[in-house]
């Protein structure tokens, strides 16, 4: 084994051992539904303060819909959403807008306003949330680039911006307001291997530097396989499995295999089934 992998292996152990037992994220018999089509089927999901939750499954399985339910953008059918001890969709909307001064988030394409600059960007959060002074906030702005290794661009347009810098650039908006919880959508999408394993390892290091509890949404293997303490793995909606990386290589789960050894999945087509929803007056796909 070689020192950089002994080097990571001990520091999730270390984590580990230290990992709280408090729960941050509760997630209960989550349903949601997009028309009449069923896209989410009684979810259950749980993380621990200090833990890095990576969720997978196959395209459509749920997992984007799940983190859009769990960062207050859509109402559910049924279930129950808690962040930090509130439930989503029973507190008040002042107390929404508190809440979610804990969260923050980096959308896959980093979303940035193209009209300003990175460090106006960054600097956006501090401006609508705080009565910080403009210099203060610049200041902060500017640490928080250099936490993700961007210090100096702050003049830059995101047009200017490579991929990478892009994600990072998100990723320090996403934390200029100290959140207690991270949500990443696909954070090393698109990208080239070496800058996906730095976008790796800033998400470890603000996890061990700063105390975050993270949920991140990927299809990358290789990613989630390094930051993870947790994966989830959707399919069709519902949780198919949680476990421990190792528990999930080792899983013999068919579905589970599928996803890991990039198998393509061939469903046996039911053909009065395939008519039926052919013929039906309110035709969805399944």
């Amino acid at each position: 084994m070689s020192s950089a992998n002994k080097n990571d292996d001990s520091s999730q152990m270390n984590h580990k051992k230290t990992m709280s037992n408090e729960t941050v994220i509760k997630v209960k018999d989550l349903v949601t539904h997009y028309g009449q089509r069923k896209i989410l089927d009684g979810v259950n999901f749980e993380v621990k303060k200090g833990e890095i939750r990576v969720v997978m499954g196959g395209s459509g399985s749920g997992k984007s819909t799940l983190l859009w339910h769990m960062l207050g953008l859509y109402e559910p059918t049924q279930g129950q959403i808690e962040l930090l001890g509130k439930d989503m969709h029973t507190i008040s909307f002042n107390e929404q807008l508190k809440l979610k001064q804990d969260i923050g988030v980096s959308f896959q394409s980093g979303a940035l306003f193209s009209s300003m600059t990175v460090g106006d960007n960054v600097a956006l959060p501090l401006r609508e949330f705080t009565d910080l002074d403009e210099n203060t906030i610049r200041i902060i702005s500017r640490m928080k680039l250099e936490v993700v290794n961007l210090g100096g661009f702050h003049k830059l347009m995101p047009s200017q911006l490579s991929g990478g810098m892009i994600k990072r650039a998100a990723l320090a908006r996403a934390i200029v307001l100290d959140p207690k919880l991270l949500f990443f959508d696909e954070p090393s999408a698109g990208l080239d291997p070496v800058v996906a394993s730095e976008i790796d390892d800033l998400i470890l290091s603000l996890r061990d530097t700063m105390g975050m509890s993270m949920v991140v949404v990927t299809h990358e293997l290789d990613s989630a396989f390094k930051i993870a303490d947790r994966i989830t793995v959707l399919d069709k909606g519902k949780n198919l499995i949680t476990g421990s990386v190792e528990e999930i290589q080792k899983s013999d789960n068919k579905r589970v295999m599928d996803l890991l050894q990039r198998r393509s999945r061939h469903d046996k087509l039911n053909p009065s089934e395939y008519l039926r929803r052919l013929t039906q007056e309110n035709y969805t796909l399944t």
